[in-house]
Formats: structure tokens, sequence, C-alpha cells
């Protein structure tokens, strides 16, 4: 496509700066391509991002995404990142009351303590067993999925060989998540601890026919060939910061305040306008790299936009004072919240709250998980809060689609908020209220956001975190040799709506750049 006049060409246009966009002008400008990315915000990262949320407060927190599992160290290695992640020593604590008494499971701190933390919860060695077999399998599994992801998309057929285990293909690729988590588990809590996995950001039921779930839980669970989790030191925002410092060092040029309008191509070639503060511009480039959802990339380039995504969780970032004390009195708090802590997640109470939130209600018991970031990497607080005891802690709330906020956002979400609490309160030998650290204007440090709200702050369509439904890992009918083509010649999807997309990855960014050096 010809430029016009006063227009700046370049090999390659990305729009959007979150952290797909900038691992593709990383990669490619290390080949020597020319690069621009546009991105709308003064800041780059999307919701990738360490900010201080609460007025006055030394406290940088990851405000949207929070943990890193499915970032393949490659791509760490090949644009040379500076940034670390650290493990954390507990995995998981689920408190409940069995007999009256206040107990819970603590999955972590070496197997020995696990196995004794199952038997006291379940009264035997039956459930720690099953657990073993049942996460070695998905180690298993893991171990062989994993690095295809930023390979050419595989057949079906070609992934089911890989994995070379018919059980575990029809556990997690052909029958609904329910049965197998049913078959193997008889315990309601620890069945609702392995559930957890399959509906973080996902409505579904255990049994949903749609296998939504299933593909969930499958991301959660092949992180790094392993499925462990990790905090990113520094917050999420050091890997943006690493990311867009290795773009820069290779020569892409990154314009912030930037917001791409409309995308105009031939077949040949694309030509992006974009606004700023001071008009409107144009930029033309052989490809274009489209690191937004599937329906901005629609409205980009006047297609037709897709069928629409729906968020379904509730963000909560808090500061606290000190950690609250637990009724559980045999965990230290230090423990329980270094890992995920699971509220409301019993199997029953996880299929209770989704269907009271599918027939247009609110879940009487909200189910959350919650961990505290600040316990595995302090860094991210000021050294006068680390040094009084202060801490982070971050939740995630489940079984909230959008829908239940559209008549009143604001009041839902602060109803949401109180009964989420409230869950968490059940379990603390202290109100949390009382735990919460205030900001300069005395304001209790807690923020709360809807799936509206992500949806106007990050323009993820319907709040959805994984921009749509995430996809299986294998080449389906359209997705193309990368998974991340499109109808149009030259453009490119790089966003967490790209085959293999959703979560903190890099995963699409690194393989829109290997689909456009194919073609070059």
């Amino acid at each position: 496509m010809p430029a016009n006049e006063g227009t700046r060409t370049y090999d390659a246009v990305i729009v959007g700066g979150g952290h797909n966009g900038l691992v593709a002008a990383a990669y490619l400008a290390r080949a020597g391509r020319s690069v621009l990315v546009l991105e709308r915000l003064d800041h780059t990262g999307g919701a990738a991002v360490s900010t201080r949320p609460f007025a006055g407060v030394d406290a940088r927190l990851s405000r949207y995404s929070y943990l890193v599992s499915l970032l393949p160290r490659k791509i760490v290695r090949d644009l040379g990142l500076r940034f670390r992640v650290r493990g954390r020593t507990v995995s998981s604590y689920t408190p409940t009351e069995r007999g009256g008494r206040p107990t819970g499971l603590l999955v972590g701190g070496g197997e020995r303590r696990t196995r004794e933390a199952f038997a006291r919860l379940t009264g035997g060695e039956r459930e720690y067993g099953a657990w073993q077999r049942f996460y070695g399998m998905t180690g298993r599994v893991a171990e062989r999925v994993f690095p295809t992801l930023t390979e050419p998309l595989p057949e079906r057929e070609e992934l089911r060989r890989r994995i070379d285990d018919e059980t575990s293909w029809r556990a997690l690729f052909e029958e609904p998540v329910g049965v197998a988590v049913e078959k193997t588990f008889t315990d309601d809590l620890v069945r609702g601890v392995v559930l957890t996995d399959a509906l973080i950001g996902t409505f579904a039921d255990a049994h949903d026919a749609s296998l939504a779930q299933n593909r969930c839980f499958l991301y959660h669970v092949i992180g790094g060939g392993t499925g462990s989790w990790d905090v990113p030191v520094g917050g999420m925002g050091a890997l943006t910061d690493a990311l867009a410092a290795a773009a820069r060092a290779a020569g892409a040029v990154i314009a912030t305040g930037h917001e791409a309008v409309r995308i105009d191509t031939d077949g040949h070639g694309a030509e992006v306008t974009y606004r700023t503060v001071d008009g409107e511009g144009v930029a033309a480039a052989r490809h274009v790299l489209v690191n937004a959802s599937p329906q901005e990339l629609a409205a980009l380039t006047g297609d037709p936009s897709p069928e629409p995504a729906e968020g379904a969780q509730l963000k909560v970032n808090m500061l606290l004072k000190r950690l609250p004390r637990l009724r559980d009195a045999s965990v230290d708090p230090r423990e329980a919240f270094a890992g995920t802590f699971h509220i409301a997640e019993g199997y029953r109470q996880l299929a209770t709250a989704h269907a009271e939130a599918a027939a247009g209600r609110l879940p009487a018991a909200p189910p959350s998980e919650i961990y505290c970031h600040s316990l595995t990497d302090p860094t991210i607080l000021g050294a006068g809060l680390a040094g009084r005891g202060y801490q982070t802690l971050t939740l995630f709330g489940l079984h909230t689609p959008a829908r239940l906020f559209a008549g009143d956002n604001d009041g839902v979400r602060e109803e949401l908020l109180r009964s989420t609490l409230a869950q968490l309160d059940a379990h603390l030998a202290e109100p949390l209220a009382d735990c919460l650290a205030t900001d300069a204007d005395g304001r209790p440090c807690i923020e709360a956001k809807t799936p509206l709200d992500l949806e106007r702050d990050l323009r993820l369509p319907g709040g959805n975190i994984f921009h749509r439904a995430l996809s299986w890992p294998y080449a389906q009918e359209g997705t193309g040799r990368w998974g991340v083509e499109t109808r149009h010649a030259g453009v490119l999807l790089c966003g967490a709506g790209a085959v293999r997309g959703g979560g903190v990855s890099g995963v699409p960014g690194h393989n829109a750049a290997m689909a456009v050096l194919e073609q070059v």
C-alpha cells in the first residue's frame, strides 16, 4: 500500500503496548526490523502493570494481573530480560470447619507436612495419594504441552500423540473436568481446591458441556512445564518495564499517548491511522500486529464484531497493617497467606455459586482466593512499610459475571465486596477491617474492580481477562499456522485473544513475531 504524503513507513506497526505487544516488538527489532508501537495510554504494560493505587502510600501493587506461570523461559532468555520470579513456599491454604471446629488444608511446606495436613482433614491417606497421582498426571501433560506453545500449532492428533496417555487426554480434553475430579477425590473441600483452577476468569460449571472449564484448567496447570505459579520480583510491572527496555534497546520506537483508530489494508501493506492530543497521523507498514481484543481488532478493520465476551471476576487490592489472625490457630497467617488462600471454594459451594449467578443473583457465599505478594517479595513495599509489618493482599473473586453489574455497577460492587469479605472474616480471629491500612486521606487501603470496571479501564471486552473464551492449544478451522493470523493478510492478532493467548505469557507476542519473520 503506497504511503500517504508525510506518512512514516515501518516494517511493523504494533497496536497496543501491553506485554504481548512489547514481546513482539523486541523480537522483531532484534531481528533488524523497524518497529513502531502505538499505545493509547501514557504508559506501557496494559493489564500487567504495577501502580501505587493508594494516595500517599509507598506500596507498588500488581494492580490487575499478579502471578506468572505461562511466561516461557525461552522468551526471557531470547530477549535477555532483566526479570526474575520467586517460587512460593506454600501452594495453598483452604480454611473450613469440621465437627464444629476450625481447621483447614495447607498444601506446601514439604511432602511430609502436606501429607499430614491431608490426613488431619480427611481422616486417612486416600486423598493425599489421589492428589499425588492426579497432579503427577497433570505434570506429565504439562511437560509435553507447554513447549508447543511457542511452536507452530500442532494438529489435534499430533498433540494427542505427544501427550501419549489416553487417560489424561480423556480427562482433560474430552470429558468435563468435573468427571475426573469426582472420580479421583471424595472429600468435598479437596475437590473444590482442585476445581478452582478450572474457573479462574471463566464462568462455567464443573460439568459444562462446552469444556470451557477444561481449557481454563489446562492453562492453569501447564505453566513452565510444571504447573508452578511464581511471584514476579518487583511486581508485574517489573516484567513489562523489562520488556519495554528490551524493545527500545533493540531499536523499536514506543509512542505512548497514540491511539490507533483505523487500519486500512490492501493485502500487500497497511496504514494505521492514530490519534494524539495534537491531531491525527498515519503510519504505514508491511505488517500490523494488534495487541488488543478481537473486538478491538474488528473495530479497527471495520469487520463485524465477534461474539461478545463476558468476564466473571471481582478483583480486589488491599494493604494491611498486619496479617489477620486465623481461627485455625494451628496455622501461621504468614504461611496461610503465602500461597493461594481459598475462601468458600468447596466443591458444592462452587456449584451453588455458579447456579445462583447463572440465575441472575449474586452468590450468597461468593467464592474467592487471596494471596499475599509481599510475603514472597517484600521489595514492592517501601522500607518504612515493610519494617512496620505491612502486607499486601490480592483477592480474586469467582462466579460474578458482568451481567450482574449491568443495572448498578457501583451498588452491586459494594454489596459483593461486603459479602466476599464476610466470607473471609468467618475464618479470621479478628475482622479484616481492623487490619486495613489507611491512605494519606485516612481512607481504608482497599479497591475493588468489577468486570465492567475492567472493561472501562483496560478495554477488556465484558471485563474478560482472556479477551474471549480460551481455545485449545492445537490447530482448528481458521486458526492459521501460529494462531495469530486474521483474514487480512499482514494483520495479525498478538493479544490474549489469539490461540494460546490468555494470561501473562508473552506467547501470542512471540508467535506473531515468528509469523512475521517466517513471511519475510
